[in-house]
């Protein structure tokens, strides 16, 4: 298949493909599903072998957010039966980071609702990274507290966070339709921030929230643009009590082509399977390994993820391997520029969608009624809770 060829080559020089070639990809048939996978997989393989990092999410502070946007359980209005508590003690986001470090998790999600963090709350989890770090040693830390102020980047890097995740979860020119609190500009002002403070930039999407494939294409393209180290692909968890709990807009098939894309159009970054994977993916989950090189541990910030020691059989069945400490993650060029805060190489410098998105394949319309709120578990154990965590 030429384009497949075309788009190996490409990734293999980290060179940009054209906007017609990563909407091709979404374009592809079920049929030619295993052609993309193997070809996105070389590209996969070329910077990160059959390395599998992990990651850990503590949700430091969860629901009662001010903010309205419509994917989200925690937001304003939400009705969503998730657990609902204030800030965690930094001794109590350590022990429940260590849970996740104990399963082989790499890096430490500390995350955060609301809109952005006050300076108060910088301190309150400047003393949370230290506590991690004083007890894991060798732990990255990544926090994901929202917009940030002028300085307060700074601050967080000053304490030993390793980087910052700000999603911009869909394309500018649907963005408000999903959230209408702040801007998308309000969000690549925070990633630059990030970058500018020496952080490692965290930034991804979100998928199935009836975008078209234009705007996938378009939020992965400015991805690339924004260049971040890692970029999470989060697929929609329609949760009961929120405005998108009818959007089952996803199959496994094109969500592994929704992951392809990503890897063609951001060949050396991170690429990190995220929020939903088990509700979409299902079964196909191992062949997602083939193109992210990134998954989370265990449960999310409102719902329940597979078993943690399920996580680690998929990755040992499928033939890959848990990134260890002493490995560093990005290849070595992305490194040494994020090493002296300047980012990395990847780039050169219905509800959400429009009034008529681009059609789906028609195995994908024949499927995506199929609504399986079975397998949208709340959160009920880990922080927050008596109960143990999953890790």
């Amino acid at each position: 298949m030429d384009l497949l060829n075309t788009l190996v080559d490409k990734g293999l020089r980290r060179e940009l493909p054209t906007r017609e070639e990563a909407l091709a990809v979404l374009a592809t048939s079920d049929d030619e599903l295993l052609d993309v996978v193997a070809a996105a997989g070389k590209v996969r393989r070329q910077w990160f072998g059959r390395r599998v990092k992990l990651n850990y999410l503590v949700n430091l502070k969860s629901g009662l957010c001010p903010e309205d946007c419509s994917y989200c359980s925690q937001r304003l209005g939400s009705k969503a039966e998730i657990l609902k508590y204030t800030w965690l003690k930094p001794e109590e986001a350590s022990k429940a980071a260590a849970a996740g470090v104990a399963g082989g998790a790499k890096r430490v999600c500390l995350v955060a609702s609301g809109r952005g963090p006050t300076d108060r709350d910088v301190d309150r989890v400047s003393k949370t990274i230290e506590a991690i770090k004083e007890k894991n040693e060798g732990v990255e830390v990544c926090a994901c507290l929202g917009l940030l102020s002028d300085g307060q980047a700074e601050r967080l890097r000053s304490a030993g966070a390793d980087a910052y995740n700000h999603n911009l979860n869909t394309s500018e020119g649907t963005y408000g339709e999903i959230t209408t609190t702040h801007t998308y500009a309000d969000r690549v002002d925070t990633v630059q921030k990030a970058h500018a403070a020496g952080l490692s930039a965290c930034s991804g999407l979100i998928a199935g929230m009836g975008e078209s494939d234009e705007d996938l294409v378009d939020v992965v393209f400015a991805l690339r643009e924004l260049d971040p180290d890692s970029v999470p692909v989060n697929f929609l968890i329609p949760f009961e009590g929120t405005p998108l709990a009818k959007e089952w807009n996803l199959t496994p098939q094109r969500a592994l082509r929704i992951l392809a894309m990503v890897r063609f159009v951001c060949p050396d970054v991170e690429v990190r399977l995220a929020g939903g994977r088990e509700v979409h993916l299902r079964s196909l989950q191992p062949l997602a390994l083939h193109l992210a090189n990134s998954i989370f541990l265990g449960d999310y910030l409102t719902s329940e993820g597979q078993a943690g020691k399920a996580d680690l059989d998929m990755i040992a069945d499928a033939g890959f391997e848990v990134e260890g400490t002493d490995t560093t993650t990005l290849p070595e060029h992305r490194a040494d520029a994020a090493s002296c805060g300047t980012g990395g190489g990847c780039g050169s410098g219905s509800v959400c969608g429009t009034d008529e998105p681009a059609p789906a394949s028609t195995a994908d319309q024949a499927r995506t009624d199929q609504a399986r709120t079975d397998l949208v578990a709340v959160r009920r154990r880990g922080a927050g809770t008596d109960l143990a965590p999953n890790a």
